[in-house]
């Protein structure tokens, strides 16, 4: 296929993707040229990324591309998950290896630094939900555990800017990633003053932050060399997966929401400028950023994060597929329990089936027993918190929402899909479960020129994906189940 062809490295906390997109005649067709996995490792009770294993899957994911597309690749851009960051010396070497958001150290961290700054200040300023693992509240563990990392710190990189910065040796900040750190101002666009101070670290680490579309080197002459590729151009796309993807949301027009369903499931709708009230607080909506200065208003909730690590304990004993966890789900019996996805207790239990039960018996419910029982409860569970977010959603903007696009991997989990739409009562468009690529190579193709818009790169998905239509079905059962659910989870 002629066109202009692309290189994507998409990093998710389970695994790494290099895609490569070719774009032409309106559409765009995505290779997946290598899969690597990737995960937090523990090291002396803390959890971290080991940043040097992915550059080594990185540069393998080079040779590939060069192997795969010997016509030529325009451009390479990485986006990842966001608030996870690494430091860099006075010499621009790696100091230590990056803390994983999951780290329970955060939870201390967060309430100490609200005894400094009060929330209702820190979302004044910041817009941003609050959750024990944002970037604002690593640092401040970082700075009462780890006071000699951060002082001899010359530049903080969060994840993709780092992984650029080992590709084309150009230190930069992408706009929508920092935007998840809970350290800027989203009206500004620039790091707080006042947040910095509270935490005691300096200014001079952090970069100002470039838009999304921007050109930021080439690929360093020795990895040119090494890769077989020429010195191509290294780009910041919309750096975080999330901002990535819901520029890849097939629609136009203003009424609709969207969900990024993955490990985290990110429930929100596209606004031009940050919204920022006490209602929006008490709420707990974030304003992050998006494609052409746009605000992504949302919710993160934790989304299959929950049936990956039930799935992780059951296959030490009985290897389960995804498609047999939904096979035995839908078998179970529906609305007999349910959970707050929300709550601490799944943010990184031991032992995840475990967790559901406890919590299903600590509020007084039918405790599941079996594989199928629990993951039903958790995917109705899950259906039911994006109906409470969607009526948060409507009732904080005052805009009319018709329907709800869910993108990402989770797209393909019809079971989740059916639940959400007889949930909600909304018609779900389902796709692309390649949203984030879609986002990341359309943003390079953006960078360069050969697209002009983002409602452009949103008609080139529409064409270019198959889309799946989920229907609400019968509302008077879901409507019990949620007055049940807000019982146990309230908003």
């Amino acid at each position: 296929m002629s066109g202009s062809t692309f290189l994507a490295f998409d990093l998710g906390a389970e695994s790494g993707r290099a895609i490569l997109g070719t774009l032409a005649d309106g559409r765009c067709i995505l290779r997946e040229i290598h899969r690597f996995p990737n995960g937090m490792f523990s090291l002396f009770g803390r959890l971290h990324w080991n940043i040097y294993a992915l550059y080594q899957e990185i540069v393998k994911g080079l040779k590939l591309a060069a192997a795969a597309c010997p016509e030529g690749i325009e451009s390479i851009a990485v986006d990842t998950w966001g608030v996870d960051f690494g430091l860099l010396a006075p010499d621009g070497s790696v100091l230590g290896l990056p803390f994983a958001y999951r780290d329970l150290r955060n939870l201390k961290a967060m309430d100490d630094f609200l005894e400094k700054c009060p929330r209702e200040r820190v979302y004044e300023i910041t817009g941003i939900q609050f959750l024990p693992f944002n970037s604002l509240f690593q640092l401040q563990a970082l700075a009462s555990e780890n006071p000699g990392l951060l002082s001899g710190a010359a530049d903080l990189l969060f994840m993709p800017d780092l992984v650029s910065y080992f590709l084309s040796g150009r230190k930069t900040t992408e706009a929508t990633i920092a935007s998840t750190s809970q350290l800027i101002d989203p009206r500004t666009g620039t790091w707080s003053p006042e947040l910095l101070a509270a935490l005691g670290v300096r200014p001079g680490i952090f970069r100002e932050p470039i838009p999304p579309g921007t050109v930021i080197g080439s690929l360093l002459p020795a990895l040119a060399k090494e890769t077989g590729l020429p010195e191509i151009p290294v780009v910041a796309a919309a750096s975080h997966d999330t901002a990535s993807a819901v520029a890849a949301v097939p629609a136009q027009g203003g009424d609709w929401a969207y969900i990024s369903s993955g490990t985290w499931s990110l429930m929100g709708v596209e606004i031009p400028a940050p919204l920022i009230t006490p209602r929006t607080l008490r709420r707990n909506f974030t304003n992050e950023g998006g494609m052409e200065g746009r605000t992504r208003f949302l919710k993160n909730v934790t989304g299959l994060w929950l049936i990956q690590q039930c799935r992780k304990i059951w296959s030490i004993e009985r290897p389960l597929s995804y498609d047999d966890m939904r096979t035995l789900a839908e078998a179970a019996p529906p609305f007999r329990s349910f959970i707050d996805p929300e709550a601490v207790d799944f943010l990184n239990p031991p032992d995840m089936p475990a967790a559901i039960r406890n919590f299903c018996r600590r509020t007084g419910q039918i405790v599941p027993e079996t594989p199928g029982a629990i993951i039903r409860c958790a995917l109705e569970s899950l259906a039911l918190k994006y109906r409470s977010v969607l009526e948060d959603l409507r009732s904080v903007t005052s805009r009319p929402i018709a329907r709800i696009h869910v993108i990402g991997g989770g797209s393909r989990h019809a079971t989740l899909a059916r639940f959400t739409a007889g949930a909600t009562g909304l018609p779900v468009v389902s796709g692309p479960v390649e949203a984030t690529a879609f986002g990341n190579i359309l943003g390079q193709a953006l960078a360069l020129g050969r697209v002009r818009s983002l409602d452009e790169i949103r008609g080139i998905v529409t064409a270019s994906t198959d889309l799946i239509y989920y229907e609400p079905g019968e509302a008077d059962p879901w409507e019990k189940a949620y007055a049940r659910f807000r019982e146990i989870a309230p908003a």
